[in-house]
């Protein structure tokens, strides 16, 4: 299947471009620092920008309504749209962050594709009832 080639084949060049932060706490400590970049970048996008605007409150959700009918009462409490400028600059960094998460299954001999296939099937089996 092309997907997981593609996949794979991402997974490999990681991992052969990979030089300088080979240790697994250096991937482990780059994954996480990516992780917080993204939700810098993503902070900047209101706070700087402007293009987005977040709205957070309690989510108000009628006692009566059955757990199939819950996503119609949750809100996300973003409203507006990312900027180009923000969107690349996000893309960027959920790119680094993509390229870590490869690496730190490479180190620890895990096919990212394989990740992902398995969390597939466990939404697919589960639906709505695999994050309750």
């Amino acid at each position: 299947m092309i997907k997981d080639l593609m996949v794979d084949e991402f997974q490999n060049s990681v991992s052969k471009y990979l030089i300088r932060h080979r240790s697994i706490l250096d991937v482990m400590t780059k994954l996480q620092e990516t992780n917080s970049r993204i939700n810098r970048a993503l902070a900047k996008s209101v706070t700087e920008c402007g293009c987005i605007k977040i709205d957070a409150k309690k989510q108000q959700v009628p006692g009566d309504v059955k757990f199939q009918e819950l996503r119609k009462y949750m809100k996300n409490h973003k409203s507006g749209k990312l900027c180009p400028d923000c969107r690349e600059i996000l893309e960027r960094e959920l790119g680094s962050n993509l390229f870590y998460l490869a690496a730190f299954c490479d180190l620890l001999d895990i096919t990212l594709y394989d990740v992902i296939l398995k969390e597939h099937e466990k939404l697919s089996t589960l639906g709505i009832y695999n994050m309750s």
